[in-house]
């Protein structure tokens, strides 16, 4: 693989490090979002770590048969981040591709650009295979993966290291000299301006400041009862689900939602969706409720709401909804919504010191929609 120097293309430019460069690597570098996500990097990091990096790593990473590219704004040549290739293995044809971009340049596509830009450029060399790893819980650069047209491949366990968390997962994105130049289609594409609303009550996406509220309502035992198996989940757990709702959302594995009441902006509860059958575009739906905010049609207008973009949007063929079979409130819900009864699959689910529970299952098609 022989790579050019300078590269221009999608509105930036990559070329070789300079001295001059050396304050503007220490602002990207000493950044908390750089210092968080991008694992080895000194802390903190200085003017003299940035000087070895431009005399040293940067031709190393070049040495080794990778590479090491500022990102440049064309316009002025002032650094914007960098991107380069890394953990090259010549007779795959593959290599690591990796980025950081500085905190002024965020928000603009910068990253997304030289990505595409040098995968381009990689391929055009020879390069088959490039992979981006990112971690599961940076949902900003599984968004650049994407842009670039970088598919999702699945995980890789205990890929990465961080100084503060020790060794976790890290999700796999690939590219092939052949795929479409993207952005990737999305399993679960993002919501209308970020929310489906009735103007009663308000879906968003989960965020990592609704935990507390989350633990809160999954805790509560007549929640837990109806879950399988009917065991309460860890603050840690559900800490963890709502870190990682973007990143379960980009994957395509599960879109997990708020449910706010519009008129006071107050949370009422949350639903969900997740495929069961890709192929046949099949998902599954669940919700539960807050108790002050029950007996007021919200779980209704909720799953209303979601089903009408899992059959826009999202593009799904069939949504199904598993309950306990005495769970005649959920039950009303759904009917509402317009689902049906289609089966009761005895013992299908675990329950509690190695029991069985059966699952009442509901299945709702894009013309049942009430």
């Amino acid at each position: 693989m022989s790579l050019e120097q300078v590269v221009e293309a999608h509105g930036v430019r990559l070329r070789p490090f300079r001295a001059e460069d050396i304050a503007d690597v220490v602002d990207g570098c000493a950044d908390p979002l750089t210092q968080r996500f991008i694992s080895g990097l000194p802390s903190p990091y200085t003017e003299t770590d940035a000087r070895w990096w431009i005399d040293a790593g940067a031709p190393a990473a070049w040495a080794g048969g990778g590479a090491a590219y500022a990102i440049a704004d064309p316009a002025t040549d002032r650094l914007l981040g960098t991107v380069g290739l890394s953990n090259p293995v010549p007779t795959r044809g593959q290599a690591e591709i990796g980025y950081w971009v500085r905190a002024e340049a965020r928000g603009r596509g910068v990253a997304a650009a030289a990505t595409r830009a040098l995968s381009e450029h990689a391929f055009a060399a020879g390069t088959a295979r490039l992979e981006l790893l990112t971690d599961a819980e940076n949902g900003p650069s599984q968004r650049v993966a994407l842009a670039a047209g970088f598919r999702y491949e699945g995980s890789r366990r205990s890929a990465g290291c961080n100084r503060n968390t020790g060794r976790h997962d890290l999700l796999a994105w690939v590219r092939l000299a052949g795929d479409p130049p993207g952005p990737v289609a999305r399993l679960l594409p993002d919501l209308p301006d970020g929310v489906l609303t009735d103007q009663v009550v308000a879906l968003r996406r989960l965020a990592p400041g609704d935990a507390e509220l989350m633990y809160r309502l999954h805790s509560r035992p007549e929640v837990v009862a109806n879950q399988a198996p009917p065991v309460p989940p860890t603050r840690e757990a559900i800490e963890r689900r709502c870190r990682l709702a973007e990143s379960g959302w980009l994957t395509g594995d599960i879109a997990r939602l708020l449910i706010t009441d519009v008129a006071s902006g107050e949370p009422a509860g949350s639903c969900g969706l997740s495929y069961t059958d890709v192929a046949s575009g099949e998902a599954s739906v669940g919700y539960a409720l807050l108790p002050d905010w029950r007996g007021r049609g919200y779980a209704t207008r909720a799953i209303r709401l979601l089903a009408g973009w899992a059959f826009g949007p999202a593009g799904m063929a069939r949504l199904t909804a598993g309950t306990v079979p005495d769970n005649t409130a959920s039950h009303r819900v759904l009917e509402r919504v317009g689902f049906e009864r289609e089966a009761l699959q005895r013992g299908r689910l675990p329950g509690l010191a190695g029991t069985r529970l059966d699952d009442l299952t509901f299945a709702l098609l894009p013309t049942d929609l009430r």
